[in-house]
Parts: C-alpha cells; structure tokens; sequence
C-alpha cells in the first residue's frame, strides 16, 4: 500500500492522479502546509527541503513528485500510461515529463515562491514570469495541433502531469488556453481519475479542518 503525505492543491494532487488511474492502492495521509510545521524536524525526517509531497512504501520514501509518479508507474503500471524503452515515442516521453516541471511549472512556481516573499510583489518579476509559463502553453498548443494527446493518440502519464500544472497556469496566468490546449485540457480532465482526484483532495483538506 502506497502512502502519500499530502496538501491538497499541492503536486501530489497528480502522483494521486495516477494512482487513481491505474487503480493502485493507495492512502493519503494529510499533511498540515503551515511553514511552521514543515519546518519542524519531524517533517523534514520525511523531507529535508520541507516540500510537499513524500511517498512511502514499506521501507521506502522518496519526496520527488515526479519521481513518484514514475515509480507507480514502474510497480503497477504493467506498462500502461507509459510507452516501452524500445518505442519510438519513449524520447519524447522523457522531454514531456522533464517539460512539465523543470520548463512550465518551475516559472508558475517562482511566482508563488515571489509572493511569499515579497509585499507587494514586485509587478515586473510576476509578469515575466507568466511570459515563461505563457510560452510554454504555445509551444503545448503547436505540438497538440495534429493528436490527441502529447504522445500521438494513446494517452501517458505525461498527459496527467501537463494537465496538473495547466490547472496552477489557469488559476496564477489567464483561463484562456489556446484552442489546441483547451480541447486537451478538457479531454484530460474530462477521465473519472480526475474527478475521484479533485474529491481526494478536497477531503484531505477537510479532514486538515478536523
């Protein structure tokens, strides 16, 4: 049984995703995202930096969103949302996966991280960093104009992770997608694993409340 230590909103919203999607067992076990307690050594026993998400199995923790996802899909995938090494397809699946967090959410996050620290923000750091975030939706537009989904016609966890960090995108930058990323956007979140998601999340933060 995988146990995930999370915050709703935060990434492991899409290492839940794909549990969910491959019907792998998992628990939640809500984590208070106050800096106060993730700074406490308890926490960072679980997470040297204070992030969240951690993933336990057994005797195994790791505290890499990405990584996590990748090790689902490597115990209960049975090759499913992911394509095999000798698939053409696989180098583009390492480029999606490293895009998705190193390329569109790293200036989503910077824009968190900014107004955490500064009051006010300061309004020229936040607008460049939406431009960041901006074209990297263009360039998810031009590669969606002729496929389904990232890899052709076939969805991949990639798909999920993308779709993650366009939900921080429409909240932090504009609702407005182009219209190759808005037809994707809402096929991807249009699955019952993203729904039995949301509701995950939403009940981690209500059981926080109690």
């Amino acid at each position: 049984m995988l146990k995930i230590y999370h915050s709703p909103g935060t990434r492991g919203f899409r290492v839940i995703w794909v549990c969910e999607e491959l019907s792998a067992p998992y628990e939640i076990v809500p984590v208070n995202f106050a800096a106060e307690y993730r700074a406490t050594p308890e926490w960072r026993a679980l997470n040297p930096v204070g992030k969240v998400p951690v993933m336990v199995d057994g005797d195994m923790t790791m505290f890499e969103s990405g990584a996590m996802i990748q090790y689902v899909l490597d115990c209960h995938g049975n090759g499913r949302l992911q394509p095999t090494k000798d698939d053409p397809a696989y180098a583009h699946y390492l480029q999606w996966c490293w895009f998705a967090e190193a390329t569109f959410a790293r200036p989503l996050g910077e824009i968190v991280n900014h107004r955490r620290a500064f009051e006010p923000e300061i309004d020229a750091v936040v607008a460049e960093m939406k431009g960041r975030a901006t074209a990297c939706v263009a360039a998810l537009d031009a590669a969606l104009s002729d496929r389904f989904y990232l890899l052709g016609e076939t969805m991949s966890a990639v798909d999920l992770s993308i779709c993650y960090v366009m939900r921080g995108y429409r909240r932090m930058v504009s609702e407005a997608l182009p219209a190759n990323v808005q037809t994707y956007f809402d096929r991807v979140t249009a699955l019952s694993s993203y729904e039995a998601t949301v509701k995950v999340d939403a009940e981690t933060g209500e059981r926080l409340k109690n």
